[in-house]
């Protein structure tokens, strides 16, 4: 069975060395101080290793069930439900006013990827109703927050997103979800929602579900939906809980991967349901799930391939297949192990780099989120809107690229479900579709926020990026490791974007047809400059005399492998980029 232990060093490097957390101008962060950050790293770490995990082979092999209109978990689900909110994990960075610890985002996420990693489907249950309490806080009423919000800090009661139907996924201007008003200020929801991620289950007293849906005599298409407030129990004015809704659950999917997680079918028959926020302005309140969801998937494709990365290298050092070619390195043995090799090499280092680089530029992403809503920095928040596709796109395409890589140095025995390697590559697979798909993702960033309030937000990063590499220059090693081909890769990210803005206003298609090689090399350059603030911040640590050398000296040979062997991947998307849409769209459709 798969193992896995949290990588708190890494993450104390990030939040310290990298982020230099609790020293930021920002509320909350004085707390980050070293101490306290490993202390809650190493007690997440303690649940994740030994009781998430364990678990995760049980949720995939198990997965959920519907008896009699009840949706039962794996064996041990509900256990270790009641241990995550016994120890104030859902609530580490909730409003204090609605019994959150008030922790900010960032410790939050850090947080999050332990569990992730070590059980994907079962975090999910957590992850979607922070999603739908963020919803809640930043739109819903005064009353709304108090009956709702503190049950769901808790986890008493957890929360769903409903945006899909049979007949529309991204186009969700097609709904036909309804909801009528009625004399007492409610509304009456009627409609059928699909792939609801926790949409029910045993491990909590009620489902809050947060769904989108038309008010009859509104605009047409998506200037037409609404948000809603759809309890599977309605609530009492005292908080108790009243009688049951009109939703219940018409199947349970079947599905590639995260089996733990009860993916349901929703169906609303006349539910009572309290509209959010204004009529017909329910996208605006939804998209603050999507966008902290977003992060938050971006984070699963990393974390999927860390918990993979892992076993594999545990494998690679265990296993003996072969020689090594400049002389026996176990010449006691029948064979040298597999890690000698240096194709296997090559592959763990691709899932080695990759990973640390994803981590730091997500722990950046969530500090953003993080200065955006606690400084009120509307830059930071055009950043991270920025950056959200890219983390989102990027990082689940690799992520899955990784977990793959991880089960192909298990040659045969990483296609046998016995060792666990293919729950991970399936698990991951789900992360590039949802949330919105990564073509979508790669739309998104090329046709909305490039050029978002004037470019602005693109020019601030070049501008970062140009700033890091005139203040860090001088070391000549440094320079030639780290510096130059974050330079070269921003430049080609620029000839990118010179490409749409030249030839996309008379044809679109040039500039649609190269968006997601686009979506890449911003994540490349993205990663780059991850990598070479850590490598950065690694030398220094060397010169102030740290004592641990060999984590740093790693930290600078896995920056200089991804700028060297993963980076370049620039010049070959610009390619791409520049060939124009003539060469995508040359056939007809019939000729497919």
């Amino acid at each position: 069975m798969p193992s896995y232990i949290a990588p708190a060093k890494d993450m104390q490097f990030l939040l310290h060395d990298v982020l230099k957390a609790s020293e930021a101008d920002i509320p909350g962060y004085d707390e980050l101080e070293r101490d306290f950050t490993g202390a809650v790293l190493d007690e997440a770490g303690k649940l994740a290793s030994e009781v998430l995990a364990p678990l995760n082979p049980v949720g995939d092999k198990e997965g959920c069930r519907l008896e009699n209109g009840i949706v039962y978990t794996p064996t041990g689900f509900k256990e270790a439900f009641e241990q995550m909110k016994e120890g104030g994990w859902t609530a580490l960075d909730c409003d204090p006013e609605y019994g959150g610890q008030g922790m900010p985002y960032l410790l939050g996420t850090a947080v999050g990827e332990v569990f992730v990693s070590a059980n994907m489907a079962f975090n999910m249950y957590q992850g979607l109703t922070h999603g739908a309490y963020s919803a809640i806080h930043a739109h819903g009423s005064d009353e709304q927050k108090a009956k709702y919000l503190p049950k769901m800090v808790s986890c008493e009661w957890t929360g769903t997103m409903n945006l899909t139907e049979p007949h529309c996924g991204t186009d969700l201007g097609l709904m036909r979800t309804k909801a009528v008003p009625q004399e007492d200020g409610s509304f009456k929801v009627s409609g059928q929602k699909i792939f609801i991620s926790a949409g029910d289950h045993d491990m909590s007293e009620n489902v809050i579900h947060l769904v989108l849906a038309k008010i009859p005599g509104g605009p047409e298409g998506i200037k037409g939906v609404s948000l809603f407030i759809v309890p599977k129990f309605l609530v009492n004015d005292d908080g108790s809980l009243g009688a049951r809704n009109g939703v219940s659950v018409g199947k349970i999917e079947e599905k590639m991967g995260i089996h733990g997680n009860s993916t349901c079918v929703m169906n609303y028959d006349e539910a009572t349901g309290y509209l959010i926020g204004t009529e017909h302005k329910g996208m605006r309140a939804m998209f603050t799930m999507m966008n902290e969801a977003r992060l938050g998937v971006g984070l699963q494709g990393y974390a999927q391939a860390e918990a993979a990365y892992q076993n594999a290298v545990i494998y690679a050092n265990d296993r003996l297949q072969g020689r090594d070619v400049t002389g026996a390195k176990n010449p006691d043995g029948p064979a040298d192990p597999l890690i000698v090799h240096p194709d296997i090499r090559r592959n763990l280092m691709d899932q080695k780099s990759f990973v640390e680089g994803a981590r730091a530029f997500t722990f950046w992403g969530a500090s953003l989120i993080d200065r955006a809503h606690k400084n009120g920095d509307a830059d930071a928040e055009g950043l991270i809107s920025l950056m959200t596709p890219v983390i989102k796109g990027f990082q689940t395409d690799k992520g899955f690229e990784m977990c793959v890589n991880a089960q192909q140095v298990y040659g045969g025995h990483g296609y046998i479900e016995e060792w666990g390697m293919s729950q991970f590559a399936r698990d991951a697979r789900i992360a590039m579709i949802y949330e919105g798909a990564n073509g979508v993702q790669a739309l998104d960033l090329v046709g909305r926020k490039l050029g978002q309030d004037g470019g602005k937000h693109v020019m601030a990063f070049f501008d970062m990026v140009k700033t890091f590499c005139k203040d860090n220059a001088g070391d000549e090693a440094f320079d030639r490791d780290f510096i130059e081909p974050l330079k070269k890769a921003s430049k080609d990210l620029q000839a990118a974007g010179m490409y749409f803005m030249q030839n996309g206003m008379k044809n679109p298609n040039h500039a649609l047809a190269g968006s997601y090689d686009f979506m890449h090399m911003f994540g490349h350059v993205c990663l780059g400059y991850m990598w070479a603030r850590m490598g950065l911040a690694a030398k220094e640590a060397l010169a102030n005399g740290a004592s641990d050398v060999d984590f740093y000296e790693t930290k600078l040979a896995t920056g200089r492998y991804y700028m060297s062997r993963q980076l370049p991947a620039t010049g070959m998307h610009l390619a791409r980029i520049e060939s124009g849409a003539d060469p995508v769209m040359a056939l007809e459709a019939a000729n497919f």
